[in-house]
């Protein structure tokens, strides 16, 4: 950020400061505020923090709100956001991305229209959109600081020092909670494990010989054609078509580079990844790849997925997770998938499961034209403890789970419930959530801040027809299909860079998913006589761009990281 905008910004925090330090008197000192390290206070006490007056005085306050994704809002009488706005005086005016999102944040640059909380972006830290945090943090919130505390030194930019925004996962104070993948994988449909008598899938053509004999068997599912395999490309939801290269070889998610020896290269033009377009150009042949496939966005693909007509596709679990909530809504259990950590061959470890990175790339930062920027720091400083946080993930005692010996459990309506999207537009906050800064892992009482992963829970909310699937697996989650993973590099992940935007690294990055874009579309529905002078024109072109400057940056920013981050 630059000196000029800095001093402004100072100015500015001081006006703001001092009328808040007017409005809190003597409520809004909460000096031994120390729940994120297990001291739980209640909400009511706790919100004069975030309210800047006594408890009894709480004034209200608006926050608006730009998310960078689609997205429903929530309805006017949600249970969670009143509870908020009565016990904080918050209330949340939430706008959802509706188009491209790198238009959308264009034109909000161009005419500085931001509001108080926007979703992380590379784009917006680049035209210095957000105020630094660190000050704040430290003065005002020492939930979010303890919560941190790990982190703190991987939260900076690199470029000036500073925190401007809160990663929403990743963040974890105690032991990881695994008995949910939302990571990437080669998925299939439940029912054809099943049909096939429960094989042990682990080469990418094991795999598509199932999906292969699948879609013969049972040309249509439930009267729609049957889909064999989709491949997502859509806006920044790239990796659908780009990433499984580098985990066929046995490498975990860097984007879209490989590291070996700490040293990253792209993987776009390699060998290994021609094999594996090469495989979708032969599937493609065949008729399981959707024709429609490079031309949908990604409610369509969404929509495709809750028909229960696709056979499998490369993805990230949480990133369709709604079409699995609608699969289960409907009965269609069978239609849920399975995530397989798929390689070239049975010599290579799997690489998929990683111990959850710091998500650099997501999470809320305050905008420059941000009204009261101390309020909506304190009111994130409230809502990071613990028992904001079992509202979030667990909802209100007695009506969304219930407590058994000190066990969080939820009966059969509830579970419905907790995967009913229209249910949860009126009693989920997940608009805040996903994007809010939160506790994963465990709470102090030993249950689980992820219900859906609560040992107990999982196990009873399981479908007859899951636990058949796993008992014939041996395995007591999906996760078990998975290689445990090392510890991570300290350095890892490589995707989530900051490369700057308008650097010669970001517009060779740039230039490089353009061509893929372009390309591995062209490769995939090829004649099989046609692929090979594809793929080498692909090639070619990827040799005009400046690939050095990408992966220079890369290494350069994954030495600074070595050198400065510190991992506990």
């Amino acid at each position: 950020m630059g000196g000029k905008l800095i001093s402004k910004w100072k100015l500015s925090l001081i006006a703001v400061l001092s009328l808040s330090f007017t409005l809190a008197g003597c409520g809004g000192n909460n000096s031994n505020n120390t729940t994120a390290k297990g001291e739980d206070k209640p909400a009511e006490t706790a919100t004069s923090t975030a309210a800047g007056t006594d408890s009894d005085k709480i004034e209200p306050f608006e926050i608006s709100i730009f998310l960078g994704e689609a997205g429903q809002q929530p309805t006017p009488d949600n249970k969670i956001y009143k509870m908020i706005k009565e016990k904080t005086g918050a209330s949340f005016n939430f706008e959802f991305l509706a188009g491209d999102l790198n238009q959308k944040l264009g034109v909000m640059i161009a005419g500085q229209d931001y509001p108080d909380l926007m979703t992380a972006n590379t784009k917006l830290t680049g035209a210095e959109a957000f105020i630094p945090l660190e000050d704040l943090i430290e003065q005002y919130a020492p939930n979010l600081k303890a919560h941190y505390a790990d982190y703190w030194n991987m939260m900076k930019d690199p470029n000036d020092g500073h925190i401007y925004t809160l990663p929403n996962y990743g963040a974890y104070n105690g032991k990881v909670n695994t008995t949910y993948y939302a990571g990437p994988a080669f998925w299939i449909q439940k029912d054809i494990l099943k049909d096939a008598g429960y094989p042990k899938v682990k080469t990418l053509d094991e795999y598509f010989d199932l999906i292969v004999k699948y879609k013969e068997k049972y040309p249509t599912i439930d009267g729609t054609p049957t889909i064999g395999f989709e491949i997502l490309n859509n806006d920044w939801r790239n990796w659908g078509l780009f990433n499984a290269p580098q985990h066929l070889i046995g490498h975990p998610n860097d984007g879209g580079v490989v590291v070996n020896d700490n040293v990253a290269e792209i993987f776009a033009d390699k060998d290994y990844a021609k094999q594996y377009y090469q495989k979708l150009n032969e599937m493609n042949q065949l008729g399981v790849i959707d024709q429609e496939t490079f031309v949908q966005n990604y409610d369509q693909y969404l929509a495709k997925l809750s028909s229960g007509a696709v056979l499998g596709m490369f993805d990230q679990h949480w990133n369709f997770g709604s079409a699995e909530d609608s699969l289960r809504t409907q009965g269609k259990d069978e239609r849920t998938y399975v995530g397989l950590p798929l390689v070239f061959d049975t010599s290579t470890k799997d690489y998929y499961l990683d111990r959850p990175a710091l998500n650099l790339n997501n999470g809320f930062g305050i905008s420059i034209n941000a009204k009261n920027p101390e309020r909506i720091i304190k009111l994130m400083d409230t809502l990071i403890q613990e028992d904001w946080q079992k509202i979030f993930t667990w909802g209100i005692e007695g009506e969304d789970y219930q407590v058994e010996n000190g066990r969080f459990i939820r009966n059969e309506e509830q579970r419905k419930n907790a995967v009913d999207a229209t249910w949860k537009l009126s009693n989920k906050a997940d608009a805040w959530y996903a994007t809010a800064p939160k506790l994963q892992g465990f709470f102090e009482d030993g249950n689980s801040t992820d219900a859906a992963a609560q040992p107990e829970e999982y196990r009873a909310a399981l479908k007859p027809y899951d636990k058949e699937i796993l008992d014939a697996y041996g395995f007591n989650s999906y996760v078990d299909f998975f290689s445990e993973p090392e510890p991570n590099p300290v350095a890892y992940p490589a995707w989530s860079i900051d490369l700057v935007e308008g650097s010669d690294a970001k517009i060779a990055e740039t230039k490089l998913n353009e061509l893929r874009t372009k390309y591995l579309p062209k490769a995939i529905l090829a004649s099989p006589s046609e692929f090979d002078k594809v793929w080498n024109d692909f090639v070619g072109e990827i040799g005009k761009a400046n690939v050095k400057a990408y992966e220079d940056k890369i290494n350069e920013q994954l030495k600074w990281r070595f050198d400065t981050w510190s991992v506990k």
